[in-house]
């Protein structure tokens, strides 16, 4: 897998904007779960890419100190032969000192390949050190992301929950609300009130009653005064009739 595919699905994905996934998604709690996992995917696979890619870099620059070290060690080299020469020059020995002086030459050669080498790699160095440091950006994005994403789906989850309870809430009131049992009692009531005027009417029509035949027999009772007054009335003018 290359850096630069690497480096894209990470800065795709660091970018991503989790409100407008979620706005498109048929069921927001299964894309979050799916998304956790893809994350938690890539994220490994990024972190592998980017370990290598660091340790390609650190190879970069540790062949770059060399280079370095090594163009100052032929450089120390060089002075050391061109020194010796003319130390050898000034006491006539002019052989030996053309001797060192070729060893300069080949000491300042192999400095010069040496830097040239080292100045080759720091573009590279630089480079790489640009898509390490935007490869650990995107990484730490990603995992905001992630943390991000593992917050709303518990979030999603407990709201979805909670929203669940409250339609079984309201089902069973609206059952309720259906199967009001206070409109039976309502019924059960007027037909108990129904009977008790019933019987209040029966019981005053029942008073009605034993009121008249008091009153009969209090008719019957004057009757039979009056018709025994009357009798008695007869049987006294009887008396004081002559013989």
């Amino acid at each position: 897998m290359s850096k630069q595919t690497i480096l894209g699905r990470v800065t795709q994905l660091a970018k991503a904007n989790i409100n407008a996934l979620l706005d498109q998604a048929e069921d927001p709690q299964k894309m979050l779960d799916q998304l956790i996992r893809d994350y938690t995917n890539n994220i490994s696979e990024a972190e592998q890419a980017v370990a290598t890619t660091i340790g390609n870099l650190r190879m970069l620059e540790a062949d770059h100190k060399e280079d370095v070290e090594a163009a100052s060690e032929w450089g120390a080299k060089a002075l050391a032969a061109s020194r010796k020469g003319d130390e050898l020059r000034a006491a006539g020995a002019t052989a030996d000192a053309d001797k060192f002086d070729n060893l300069a030459k080949v000491a300042l050669g192999r400095q010069m390949q040496s830097e040239k080498e080292a100045r080759t790699a720091e573009p590279t160095i630089a480079a790489q050190t640009e898509v390490v440091d935007r490869l650990k950006s995107g990484l730490d994005s990603m995992k905001s992301k992630l943390v991000e994403l593992q917050s709303r789906r518990d979030e999603l989850v407990a709201r979805a929950r909670t929203a669940q309870a409250q339609n079984t809430m309201l089902d069973a009131v609206k059952n309720i609300d259906v199967m009001d049992p206070t409109s039976d009692l309502s019924r059960f009531e007027e037909k108990v009130r129904r009977q008790e005027a019933m019987a209040l009417g029966r019981q005053e029509l029942a008073a009605s009653s034993l009121d008249a035949q008091f009153e009969y027999l209090e008719d019957l009772g004057k009757s039979s005064e009056i018709e025994a007054r009357l009798a008695a009335l007869k049987q006294g003018r009887a008396a004081q009739s002559p013989a």
